[in-house]
């Protein structure tokens, strides 16, 4: 097997948004809607602006492995002062494909697409799966972080 990462283009999108579909339901998301549009109408637009990045890890044909980073802007902060943050989000390796490192090297390379934005850090919500992942990467609980649903 010889897995081969590359940036993902507007072609790939289906499979991409097929892919964090099921990441969100193995998270245990409850569906309420279809997300499809939105994630489409979300993904087409930031990837056209720059500001949604995302590397694919394939086996042959196959995308067997997603990661996703989406640069935001707040006030600078001292331990911030550019003011970039990067989300990262839609981590996700097929189940067949798990515990061989693809993950980890999908988040290296989005990542340095951070840092290559000018991002002072990447922020994530783990999944209980990704904790070991992002803590062994170097990423630390922020108890900071709380959250107000509108």
């Amino acid at each position: 097997m010889d897995i081969v990462y590359r940036l993902m283009t507007e072609s790939d999108l289906g499979t991409f948004i097929d892919m964090r579909i099921k990441q969100l339901r193995e998270e245990g998301a409850t569906e309420k809607i279809d997300l499809v549009p939105a994630l489409t109408d979300y993904y087409h637009r930031h990837m056209n602006d720059g500001t949604f990045v995302s590397w694919l890890a394939l086996d042959g044909d196959k995308i067997i492995g997603t990661s996703g980073m989406s640069f935001v802007e707040k006030p600078p902060y001292f331990s911030c002062p550019s003011g970039r943050i990067g989300l990262l989000s839609s981590m996700y390796t097929d189940p067949g494909y798990r515990r061989m490192g693809i993950a980890k090297e999908l988040l290296h390379r989005v990542v340095e697409e951070a840092r290559k934005y000018g991002c002072g850090a990447v922020q994530i919500t783990a999944s209980d799966m990704g904790v070991k992942l992002y803590t062994a990467y170097g990423f630390v609980h922020n108890g900071n972080f709380m959250q107000y649903n509108l």
